[in-house]
């Protein structure tokens, strides 16, 4: 059965300067078997209500500014799924999380950069799920678990977001060998929570984790950790590393 993972996507330059992580979400990709298609959270897809995306098509969408010509031409023409979007949108439903689907949403850079480094023929189905970020953690936990039986049918859950992501505080000069001591502390507490499945506390996180106001000034980034772990079980570290000095690149899985 098909683990659910949290990857931390980083910049959009991912794409094209994948670094360490490109090569961790290959080899990632490589270990697991092939899915049948992927449904994905993205830190990007902020919404009041439970969207799924329903296009056959979705469109890829570079929802940022100021990068270089040549990751605007980047495209990850991945098929939708229809159907698998209104079974994801039924089992939201029957597990009291009401979702409606959206045919018009296209993939965002949380969904397609990290993507194109696993699975860069985009042969894939995706389906993303959209998150209500104002509702927390536990939200995320329980759509999650609601979805965690897809895992069955082989079919991989990511959340995509960040374990760290205060991007006023990136040192630019900063290699990969290097972690501010504040990101570093708050990033260690998640693992050790993580392991201890120390459930309380995650949901606590922003008044028990050292930090956790300046590591994530909010939360979005972090919130679709809560949908992986809701829809797996075990916790493992699949990668660390670090960006900018500030920006955490882990990836975990939970089998």
């Amino acid at each position: 059965m098909l683990p659910s993972l949290f990857i931390s996507h980083g910049s959009p330059m991912l794409a094209l300067e994948p670094g360490a992580s490109g090569p961790a979400l290959a080899r990632l990709a490589a270990e697991l078997p092939r899915p049948k298609a992927i449904v994905l959270v993205s830190a990007h897809w902020e919404s009041r209500e439970l969207l799924v995306a329903s296009s056959p098509a979705p469109d890829t969408w570079h929802d940022f500014g100021g990068f270089p010509a040549a990751l605007f031409a980047v495209q990850y023409p991945a098929p939708g799924n229809p159907a698998l979007a209104a079974e994801v949108a039924q089992r939201l439903g029957d597990a009291g999380l009401p979702a409606r689907l959206d045919p018009q949403r296209p993939f965002d850079h949380g969904a397609w950069v990290p993507l194109s480094l696993m699975y860069p023929n985009a042969d894939i189905p995706v389906v993303q799920v959209s998150l209500p970020s104002r509702l927390g953690p536990e939200l995320q936990h329980q759509v999650g678990q609601a979805l965690a039986g897809l895992r069955e049918q082989g079919i991989l859950l990511i959340g995509s977001g960040s374990i760290t992501h205060n991007l006023r505080e990136l040192d630019w000069h900063a290699g990969p060998e290097h972690a501010t001591p504040w990101a570093l502390a708050f990033r260690d507490w998640m693992i050790e929570k993580l392991e201890a499945n120390d459930q309380q506390a995650l949901f606590d996180y922003r008044q028990q984790a050292p930090f956790a106001v300046k590591n994530h000034p909010s939360d979005e980034h972090l919130l679709p950790l809560y949908f992986a772990r809701g829809a797996g079980d075990a916790f493992s570290l699949a990668h660390a590393g670090w960006t900018l000095g500030a920006l955490g690149m882990d990836i975990y899985r939970f089998d």
